[in-house]
């Protein structure tokens, strides 16, 4: 079987309507919805199949709804090829978490419990200090934290996602992204409003942080099976307690992307399978990855996974 690596969506990839046909096929996805209802509390299967999107965009709500549906695509692809032995695991943002359960360091009851205390605490955060996040289109890392180093200009705004050589998505307060983008565009940078309802990895959820680690310290963390590619650092981490740190500075940090996608590369990753809702990662991917060197693929219903067995088979 080739190098595989399967990377989880986050926030941005949810819309009405995903994960109908595994819902509707059986297969163990509405036990496993029926748990993500459990640990949050929410009614998700209406949201994720009904809506309304706004409040399915909520963050409160958003962040177990996408992950049940990865947990249940992850699955899905499981049970159809049970000799899979993926090089890495990875996950964007809210997605790192279906990775850590993917890769055995929580258990599934534990990563919905997770994730809905996260999006409880980055929602109150929200709600204290207002903001969004916009992506940054033609201009570098480099050049992005060159003119923060510069803005003068009112308000909060830092970088919030590398997520390719030329996407940069920044997160703060109206005033701060308004003021930046301005100065994006003088550049001849394309600036793009994100459909999220929190200024995600910035200082201004930075209050989430000890709440959470305080929450995490009563989960059971383990080592992870196969290596998981964080976030935070583009880097492996096999110590609980160090992994537990990585996540909760993961809520203000930066997401390096970017870095992390080229490191699977460097490690002779051959195929990359994104796992979830929609294919925003996939793009991704084939922004960073030169043409032709790794085979992208991903799945959110039966069909896309009768193609990735395919493929990987």
């Amino acid at each position: 079987m080739k190098k595989t690596a399967i990377i989880f969506p986050g926030q941005g990839s949810q819309f009405i309507g995903m994960g109908k046909e595994f819902l509707e096929g059986g297969g163990g996805a509405g036990e496993l919805m029926a748990l993500a209802e459990r640990r949050s509390g929410f009614s998700l299967r209406r949201l994720c199949l009904e809506g309304p999107m706004e409040e399915l965009t909520r963050v409160l709500h958003l962040q177990p709804a996408v992950t049940a549906i990865n947990l249940i695509c992850w699955q899905a692809l499981q049970r159809a090829l049970p000799d899979l032995n993926p090089l890495f695991f990875a996950g964007h943002s809210l997605g790192e978490y279906s990775a850590l359960c993917a890769a055995g360091v929580v258990s599934a009851e534990d990563c919905l419990s997770l994730v809905t205390r996260r999006g409880e605490f980055m929602e109150r955060e929200g709600a204290r200090n207002p903001g969004g996040m916009r992506a940054v289109l033609g201009l570098t890392v480099e050049e992005v934290d060159q003119l923060l180093a510069g803005y003068d200009g009112e308000g909060v705004v830092v970088v919030a996602n590398h997520n390719a050589e030329k996407q940069v998505v920044v997160s703060g307060d109206l005033a701060g992204l308004e003021g930046f983008s301005a100065l994006c565009g003088d550049r001849g940078a394309k600036v793009i409003p994100l459909n999220v309802s929190v200024a995600n990895h910035s200082p201004l959820v930075a209050g989430a942080v000890e709440d959470f680690a305080a929450f995490m310290a009563g989960i059971e963390f383990r080592s992870p099976r196969v290596p998981v590619l964080f976030n935070v650092t583009a880097t492996p981490e096999d110590e609980p307690a160090a992994i537990r740190t990585i996540m909760a500075e993961q809520i203000a940090a930066r997401v390096r992307w970017f870095e992390l996608i080229n490191r699977m590369v460097e490690a002779g990753v051959e195929v990359i399978v994104e796992v979830g809702p929609k294919s925003v990662l996939t793009g991704l991917v084939k922004k960073i990855v030169p043409k032709g060197a790794i085979t992208c693929l991903q799945f959110d219903t039966p069909d896309g996974l009768a193609r990735v067995v395919t493929e990987l088979g």
